[in-house]
């Protein structure tokens, strides 16, 4: 596990990212898509799990241009506050930049195969659906995605296998919100949504107050199924 730099494509610099291999050191390339929190232990636990299924996982660290080297927890009403001043200060399209750069550094990576997948969590669910859009991504997961329902006219865009995990009592995304995802991409050949009764927002969060073991060791069972269709 190391730290590596990447090469921004807009010429303003370079960001770094969490880098874990699988012991074979050679596998398919994810995209590991932060929360709110930035590259944090939770991400950095996604990404040594996912090295540890065969994948050569990269965590970007997508609020550099704000802060570089973030990384917060959900315990605190500081952190809290700080995330969400980040969220707010947070430029999508830049971000989707910056992921598209981390595809690329995965792909020309000695060791992986080529091809590379993404996953993401609430805002990074949003960012996974978007990459699934506009990037050259070769599938893409997202878990309890945010304002998903205010982007559905970028649903067009999508070339490649996306899934999403839908919390059916999540906060952030009421019931109003996820009747439009259902309406807005379940005729989407490509789009899966899978949704599960009586969760809340992140309820895939080692530690978190809505952590669901049962349920998140399910949607983790669906995300490796998926990957292991799409990218083997």
């Amino acid at each position: 596990m190391s730290e590596i730099n990447i090469q921004a494509t807009d010429g303003s610099g370079t960001f770094t990212g969490y880098l874990a291999k699988p012991a074979s050191g050679r596998g398919p390339g994810v995209v590991v898509i932060q929360e709110i929190f930035g590259v944090n232990a939770f991400v950095r636990e996604t990404a040594d799990w996912l090295a540890a299924q065969g994948y050569v996982a990269l965590a970007p660290d997508l609020f550099w241009r704000q802060e570089p080297g973030i990384q917060l927890t959900d315990k605190t009403e500081a952190d809290w506050a700080r995330a969400f001043e980040l969220f707010n200060g947070f430029n999508i399209d830049k971000g989707i930049e910056d992921i598209g750069a981390t595809i690329d550094a995965l792909r020309n990576m000695d060791g992986c195969t080529g091809k590379v997948g993404a996953v993401g969590y609430c805002l990074g669910g949003l960012l996974a659906y978007l990459t699934a859009a506009r990037t050259s991504i070769d599938a893409a997961v997202g878990y309890y995605g945010v304002s998903i329902n205010d982007r559905l006219s970028e649903a067009s865009g999508i070339k490649r296998p996306l899934l999403l995990h839908v919390a059916s009592e999540d906060g952030f995304v009421p019931k109003e919100a996820q009747a439009a995802m259902h309406q807005g991409l379940d005729s989407n050949s490509r789009v899966t949504l899978h949704d599960y009764p009586g969760r809340d927002h992140a309820f895939a969060r080692t530690g978190g107050e809505h952590y669901d073991k049962q349920d998140a060791d399910l949607a983790n069972k669906r995300t490796l199924d998926f990957f292991a269709a799409n990218l083997r």
